[in-house]
C-alpha cells in the first residue's frame, strides 16, 4: 500500500515554482499584509468599527451585512472579507515554499507562521468587536497585524536567498547600530498606538472608551521617538558609506531615509491640521512601509548564499559570527 500524501506534498510532487514565482508568492503576502493594515485603519477612520455589531456573523441573524446597516456595515464586512484574500496570499506563499526544490523547510515554517498569526488576529478582531472597540484590544489587533507584516517581509527576503548559514556583510558595530534602529522603530510603532488610542478617531460614533493618556503628550512622545529613529537611520546611512558597504545595502538605507522624510511630513501636517482622516490613513500606510524599509535594511546586512549541491559551508570565524535574522 502506497504512502498517503498530504495535499501540500501531492502538489509539491507535481509542481516546482521558479525562483521568480516563489518571490512573487512571498511578496503577495507582504502586499496583502499592508492592505489589511490600511483597510483596518479605514474601518476605524470611517466610524465603521461596529458596522457589524457581532462576530463571526455580521449581525445576530445574518452572516452578511444587511441594508439596514448601511455604509458602515458594508465597510466593516468588506474588511472582514479581505481576510480571506490575505489567507489566499499566505496560502500561495506556503504552497510555493513547500514545492520549492530542494525543499526549503525554514521558508515553509515562515509561511505557516504567517497563517497562525492571521488566525490569531482574526480571533482578536472578533474579541475587539465583542468588547465594543476597547482601545487596548484595538491596539493589540494593529500590533499583531504588524507581526504578520514582519514575518511576511522576512519570508519575502528569505525567498530570494539560500538556506546556508547567514554571513555578515558589514562590521559588527554597524550591525549593532542597525539592531538599535530596529528596536527603536518597533517602539515607534507601539507608541503610535497610544496616539491612536487616546485620539478622536475611536472607530464608532458611540461612546467608545479611550486610553487614559493625554493626546498631545502621547503625540509628543511619538514624535520624539520618531526623531530618534531618524538619527539612527542617518547614523546607519553614514556608517555604511564609511565601511564601503555593498551598493544594495546602501540603497536600502537611502530608501529608509526617504520613507522617514515622507512619514515625518505627513505626521506633523496631520497633527497641526486636526488629524484629518485622509492624512491619518496615509500615516498608517507610511507606518507599514517604514517598518518594511527598516526590516529590509537590517536583513541586507547579512547574506545567505545559495549553496551548491553537496557543498559544505565554509566555517565562520568567531569574531564574524552572523547576527540572527
Amino acid at each position: 500500500m502506497g504512502r498517503v500524501l498530504t495535499p501540500l506534498a501531492f502538489i509539491a510532487q507535481r509542481w516546482t515554482p521558479s525562483p521568480r514565482t516563489l518571490r512573487r508568492a512571498a511578496l503577495s503576502a507582504v502586499v496583502m499584509s499592508v492592505v489589511i493594515i490600511v483597510t483596518g485603519g479605514a474601518v476605524r477612520l470611517t466610524g465603521s468599527g461596529l458596522g457589524c455589531d457581532t462576530w463571526p456573523k455580521c449581525t445576530d441573524d445574518s452572516l452578511f451585512a444587511t441594508p439596514a446597516q448601511g455604509l458602515h456595515g458594508a465597510i466593516e464586512f468588506g474588511n472582514r472579507m479581505l481576510t480571506y484574500v490575505l489567507c489566499a496570499a499566505v496560502g500561495w506563499a506556503i504552497i510555493a515554499a513547500r514545492s520549492a526544490k530542494p525543499r526549503r523547510r525554514q521558508l515553509s515554517r515562515l509561511g505557516w507562521a504567517q497563517f497562525f498569526v492571521v488566525m490569531g488576529n482574526a480571533a482578536l478582531g472578533g474579541i475587539t468587536v465583542w468588547m465594543g472597540l476597547n482601545p487596548w484590544t484595538v491596539a493589540g489587533h494593529f500590533l499583531l497585524a504588524n507581526v504578520l507584516l514582519t514575518v511576511a517581509t522576512i519570508t519575502w527576503v528569505r525567498s530570494g536567498e539560500g538556506d546556508a548559514p547567514a554571513r555578515p556583510r558589514v562590521p559588527r558595530p554597524v550591525r549593532r547600530l542597525a539592531q538599535a534602529l530596529v528596536a527603536v522603530a518597533a517602539v515607534l510603532v507601539v507608541a503610535g498606538t497610544t496616539v491612536t488610542g487616546s485620539g478622536k478617531h475611536a472607530g464608532d460614533s458611540s461612546d467608545v472608551p479611550r486610553m487614559p493618556f493625554d493626546f498631545e503628550a502621547a503625540a509628543h512622545v511619538h514624535a520624539i521617538t520618531a526623531w530618534v529613529v531618524c538619527a539612527l537611520a542617518v547614523a546607519v546611512f553614514v556608517a555604511l558609506r564609511v565601511v564601503d558597504a555593498p551598493d544594495d545595502t546602501r540603497a536600502r538605507a537611502r530608501d529608509l531615509l526617504l520613507v522617514l522624510l515622507a512619514q515625518g511630513v505627513i505626521g506633523y501636517v496631520q497633527f497641526f491640521t486636526g488629524v484629518p482622516e485622509i492624512l491619518v490613513g496615509l500615516h498608517m500606510l507610511g507606518s507599514a512601509l517604514l517598518w518594511i524599509a527598516v526590516l529590509r535594511l537590517f536583513l541586507s546586512l547579512r547574506e545567505r548564499p545559495v549553496a551548491a549541491p553537496g557543498a559544505v559551508p565554509a566555517p565562520v570565524r568567531q569574531e564574524e559570527a552572523p547576527a540572527p535574522a
